[in-house]
């Protein structure tokens, strides 16, 4: 049986931007969507109303709306949500002209109701012009793109005024200022906003198809022979990518590791781009260098190195564990074997006997990785992991005897500071000791639960991390900057030495001894993009105290993302949550579905374009449960979001699930 979702007449998931949804046909927690309930934040900016009013006062007369009033007028369409959503997680369904009988406002938010319903959201053609009251009705409403705004009277100006004409080949900075890139950001920034209010949902309705359309039908990524007027590209662009993004601020967006970054990290970010300063030498980013430099120092003191140690900024937790992985093969011939991998490679007495010990649960990356050293994914041998998905350092014990009986040769052992799936930590002082005891390589793989380290209060899970012979951190995780924002540590500086390299154009030796400083090798890279100017704009402003505020609030989250899972006899929670990913199931009827049907109902929810939800598999069926291996997945980055929003997600998830699982019936066994 096909595993498509027939939906009725009428419902059919919009395909393209400013495709109608009729409200009528939703469910009450899809029809959040319509309130604004689902943002992350309070919106700023509301489209003006022209609707007449005795007291002009009461109502904006442009499109600004202060942050303060709007959060007012959240809470009381909150209020109603909640109410919604609850109706729907008791499978109530709502359609046109249901009477709201049930839903009521408390007496002290009638007026923040009248605010909330009163000020037209930009997707809406009929904006709710009074407060939810008991026994109103659910009137159907349709989802538009938001209405242009209308001609200015002859006498106004127009509003905004017209841009400037600028060149396209103007330039970012430089001596004449950086005049043409705030108007451009400007632009971009007012796109941006525009192609948020035409769909309010975390990623654009349709499926690929209609992002695929989408994006034709604008001509981006073609090369015209002729340009186009900036500022109309520009806010072209931006509306393009706000409606046709995966927008991780929103707090339905929940299935990666893919954090919604701060802004103050976007801003320092555009000053980076616009000075567009490389690390390769001295010469290419003074400052940004020696920033690089203070960040680095600043994380090995976190991890608990000594001054002896370094690192240096990467691309993310692929690029650093491969310099772990490489760093670690070229330490054991050199020490054990007296070889020059540098010059010579692998030589044919080590070729095929080094072997990489990693979790079964350990990233992908290491046995791509590894497959890049020409050490080959056979290489790596999995230590199993116990329920909650942490390496067992028995196992790692035997697994390393039974590698000394076969004559081979432990180059590194992996541990993980973060599971992708359970968060899960392994236990690091005993791996370490196992390590060490055979001369291997120690490896942290911190890539998701390394953000810990920024804050006020010390994780004991990480005790052990210093003994590490190099730790991958990324901070694009649980550090909420804009990717990338990877980082390489080594304990010894000296570790590194495979990556130095002698370039006369990028670090002369006569510069050196002048004080003229290189990180040429540090890195993979050449051109290296300044990313530590970011961190430090962060560290800068939020200080310890202001990421652990972030990290507990995420971690609250997932926690009680979890109680509500095990409030519904319907969803299954695999673990309790170890940071912020919580890993669950839709339980159908015949459980012979379930694997199915939490596939299906997650892709409902994409082409739906209302909530993003991760997939996994377990690595074996956990005893006492119904039988299958896959998973849903919350990856909960978003310190802005609410328990009401997490409500509403699982309550769409089960509402998704209903309908999934009515789609399959089963025949005589």
């Amino acid at each position: 049986m096909s595993e498509h979702i027939d939906e009725e007449p009428g419902t059919q998931l919009p395909v393209r931007a400013g495709a109608k949804v009729d409200i009528g046909e939703m469910s009450g927690v899809e029809a959040d969507v319509l309130r604004g309930v689902l943002r992350a934040e309070p919106v700023g900016r509301l489209a003006p109303t022209d609707h007449p009013t005795d007291h002009p006062t009461d109502h904006p007369t442009g499109p600004a709306l202060s942050i303060a009033a709007n959060q007012v007028a959240n809470q009381a369409a909150n209020q109603v949500a909640n109410q919604v959503a609850n109706l729907a997680a008791a499978a109530v369904p709502v359609s046109p002209g249901d009477c709201l009988a049930s839903l009521t406002l408390a007496p002290a938010d009638a007026a923040a109701g009248a605010a909330a319903f009163a000020s037209p959201n930009p997707a809406l053609t009929e904006p709710l012009a009074a407060p939810v009251s008991p026994g109103d009705c659910l009137a159907p409403l349709t989802l538009t793109p938001a209405a242009p705004e209308p001609p200015a009277a002859a006498d106004q100006p127009a509003f905004p005024p017209p841009s400037p004409a600028i060149d396209a080949t103007a330039l970012a900075s430089g001596p004449a200022g950086t005049g043409a890139l705030a108007l451009l950001l400007a632009t971009v920034l007012d796109g941006l906003d525009r192609g948020r209010a035409d769909w309010l949902g975390p990623l654009p309705p349709g499926g690929p198809a209609a992002v695929r359309e989408a994006v034709a039908a604008s001509g981006f990524g073609a090369l015209p022979d002729q340009g186009q007027d900036p500022f109309e590209a520009l806010a072209g662009l931006g509306r393009l990518l706000a409606w046709g993004s995966a927008d991780p601020a929103h707090p339905h967006c929940a299935a990666h590791l893919h954090c919604p970054p701060l802004a103050v990290g976007v801003a320092a970010e555009t000053a980076v781009a616009a000075l567009n300063q490389s690390l390769d030498s001295w010469d290419q980013s003074p400052a940004a260098g020696e920033i690089e430099e203070r960040v680095v120092r600043s994380l090995t003191r976190a991890v608990g190195y000594s001054d002896a140690s370094a690192g240096v900024l990467t691309s993310g937790g692929t690029e650093s564990n491969l310099m772990g992985l490489m760093l670690a093969r070229d330490d054991v011939l050199r020490r054990r074997f007296d070889a020059d991998p540098e010059l010579d490679g692998v030589p044919a007495f080590a070729a095929g006997r080094l072997r990489i010990l990693a979790s079964d649960q350990a990233h992908f990356s290491v046995a791509r990785n590894a497959a890049i050293l020409g050490l080959g994914e056979r290489c790596v041998i999995p230590v199993a992991s116990d329920f909650e998905g942490r390496m067992r350092s028995d196992a790692l014990a035997e697994a390393m005897e039974a590698v000394a009986d076969r004559d081979e040769i432990p180059l590194a052992v992996v541990a993980t500071a973060g599971t992708t799936d359970l968060g899960a930590i392994d236990p690091l002082v005993p791996i370490g000791k196992v390590a060490a005891r055979h001369g291997a390589w120690f490896h942290v793989d911190a890539a998701y639960g390394g953000g810990l380290l920024l804050g006020t209060v010390a994780d004991a899970r990480l005790q052990g991390l210093h003994a590490a012979d190099s730790v991958t951190l990324d901070l694009h995780k649980l550090g909420w900057q804009p990717v990338p924002a990877g980082c390489f540590l080594v304990k010894q500086a000296a570790s590194l030495r495979s990556l130095e390299k002698r370039v006369a154009y990028l670090n002369s030796v006569d510069d050196e001894q002048a004080g003229y400083p290189s990180l040429l090798g540090r890195s993979l890279r050449t051109t290296r993009r300044a990313d530590a100017v970011k961190l430090a704009a962060a560290f800068q402003t939020l200080g310890r105290s202001g990421f652990q505020e972030l990290t507990d609030r995420c971690r609250a989250l997932a926690g009680y993302a979890a109680e509500v899972v095990k409030k519904h006899a319907d969803l299954e929670l695999t673990a309790e949550p170890q940071l912020t990913t919580v890993l669950f199931r839709y339980l159908p009827p015949d459980p012979r579905d379930a694997d199915r049907v939490n596939g299906v109902l997650r892709r409902h929810l994409l082409e739906a374009g209302r909530a993003v939800l991760g997939r996994t598999e377990l690595a074996r069926e956990r005893p006492g449960t119904p039988p299958g291996r896959v998973r849903l997945k919350l990856t909960l980055l978003n310190p802005h979001t609410t328990e009401l929003q997490i409500e509403a997600l699982l309550a769409a998830v089960r509402a998704a699930g209903g309908t999934a699982s009515s789609a399959f019936v089963r025949g005589p066994s």
